[in-house]
C-alpha cells in the first residue's frame, strides 16, 4: 500500500485514526501555567495516548517528541527563559509536592515538564536528558487515582499524562475550569471500549472510580 494512502487514515491534528479522532471534543483553554510534554517517540501514534489531548487543549504549551532532549534547542531556549520557573514532574528522592513549588514561585509563572511514556521509557528519557537534572522535581499526591480504565496501571495512582496535567494546572489555577480535557479523555476511552468484543472490558479492565 502506498505510504500516502496509509497516512491518510490518520487525523493530521490528533494523529489518531480518523474513526477515533478526538478533535471534536477538544476545547482550547488559556492558562498562565505552561506545560511542556516530552513524549517518547514510541508513544506518538499510540491509539490510547493522551499527551495529544493535553497539548491540543493548552495552546500556550509545547509537545516535543524524542528520547534524549539534552541538545534540543527549542527546549533549552525555553528553560533559559527567566520569565518562568521551570520544574519537572518526576518521582525522584528530592521531589516535593506541587503546593510547595506554588508558594516558592513568587511572581513568576510556572513551567512544568512532563515525561510521556511507560515508566521504563520515562526513566530512560530522564537519564539521557541531562538538561533536566538541575530543575526542581515535583510529584503528585499519592492519594490521586486515575481513570485510565482501559490500561492496566502499576498502581491506582498512576495517572495518564492528561490526568496529571489536568491536576497540575487545576491546582495552580483553581479559578478556571479545565475539565473539558477530561471529557475528551473519557470520550477516547468510551470509543475504545466500544471496539472491544462483548465481555472483554468487563473481564480484563477495572476502573478505580467504580468503587466510589
Amino acid at each position: 500500500m502506498p505510504k500516502e494512502v496509509s497516512i491518510s487514515r490518520y487525523c493530521p491534528k490528533c494523529l489518531k485514526a480518523k474513526r477515533a479522532c478526538i478533535c471534536q471534543w477538544i476545547q482550547p483553554i488559556h492558562c498562565d501555567t505552561q506545560l511542556i510534554i516530552l513524549q517518547h517517540q514510541s508513544e506518538e501514534k499510540r491509539p490510547l495516548g493522551t499527551a495529544r489531548i493535553l497539548s491540543m487543549s493548552l495552546p500556550n504549551g509545547y509537545l516535543f517528541v524524542g528520547e534524549n532532549f539534552s541538545t534540543h534547542q527549542v527546549l533549552n531556549d525555553l528553560l533559559a527563559d527567566d520569565a518562568y520557573q521551570s520544574v519537572v514532574l518526576y518521582p525522584g528522592e528530592d521531589s516535593v509536592e506541587l503546593s510547595h513549588v506554588k508558594c516558592a514561585k513568587s511572581n513568576k509563572h510556572l513551567r512544568v515538564i512532563l515525561l510521556d511514556g511507560t515508566w521504563k521509557k520515562a526513566f530512560k528519557m530522564w537519564k539521557l536528558s541531562t538538561n533536566l537534572h538541575s530543575l526542581p522535581m515535583i510529584k503528585l499526591p499519592e492519594t490521586l487515582q486515575g481513570d485510565y480504565r482501559i490500561r492496566k496501571a502499576p498502581s491506582p495512582n498512576a495517572l495518564s499524562t492528561v490526568e496529571a496535567g489536568h491536576h497540575i494546572i487545576q491546582t495552580l489555577e483553581p479559578e478556571l475550569n479545565f475539565d473539558a480535557m477530561l471529557v475528551a479523555f473519557d470520550k477516547m476511552i468510551q470509543f475504545q471500549i466500544q471496539q472491544m468484543p462483548s465481555g472483554v472490558y468487563e473481564k480484563n479492565y477495572h476502573s478505580p472510580r467504580s468503587n466510589e
